[in-house]
């Protein structure tokens, strides 16, 4: 516990304090002895991030407790509707290798701050298959996760403002079951909208 603790940067009474509120999960025990591992190096670590972001420690250990009891990705960001995006399952080796050794803790609980990475068991999910291919490809072109991230961040305010207009629009010509089949025609013009937008800033920087 003392090793751990010194790696992690914390006291011993905060390490048993983050154990007394399951922050982190149980070491192996073999007789009196507890094992700690780099699992729970990296969940403390991930911890200091978040309470840098401005996280409660209740809101973390609600984090914490649906981590360690595989609760569906879906549950973790309040997501009870039909999508159509596609989950990823991923082990922790195989997202330190999509992401070029930008999975550092600060990443990690911008990810989790944007509803990005559940758990199932050992496994990591990725609430988005598209949204993890072109992050991940970004990042190969030399543009550093957090930066991707807090674009993403950017993203998620404007596309939040994008939905509420067009739901209004579509729920006051149209019933509420219309909303799942008419969403194509939304994302439709968002696309062709941003095209558009993107062809004039490149002329303007042109």
């Amino acid at each position: 516990m003392e090793e751990l603790a010194r790696l992690a940067g914390i006291t011993v009474r905060t390490l048993r304090f983050y154990r007394e509120r399951k922050l982190i999960p149980p070491p192996r025990r073999e007789g009196r002895i507890a094992w700690y591992d780099d699992h729970h190096l990296a969940r403390l670590r991930t911890i200091a991030a978040l309470l840098e972001r401005g996280h409660t420690l209740s809101g973390i250990a609600e984090l914490a407790d649906a981590l360690d009891h595989g609760r569906d990705v879906a549950d973790l960001i309040g997501v009870d509707s039909p999508t159509e995006e596609e989950p990823v399952r991923l082990t922790p080796e195989e997202l330190a290798a999509r992401f070029e050794g930008e999975v550092t803790p600060e990443n990690l609980a911008a990810a989790m701050d944007l509803g990005y990475l559940g758990t199932d068991g050992d496994e990591i999910v990725h609430i988005s298959r598209r949204l993890l291919d072109v992050s991940s490809a970004l990042v190969r072109e030399g543009i550093p996760l957090a930066d991707v991230l807090a674009a993403g961040a950017e993203v998620r305010r404007h596309t939040e403002s994008l939905a509420d207009l067009f739901t209004t629009l579509i729920l006051r010509h149209a019933a509420r079951e219309d909303l799942h089949r008419l969403r194509p025609l939304a994302r439709s013009v968002v696309e062709a909208e941003l095209s558009l937008a993107l062809d004039r800033e490149v002329r303007r920087r042109g």
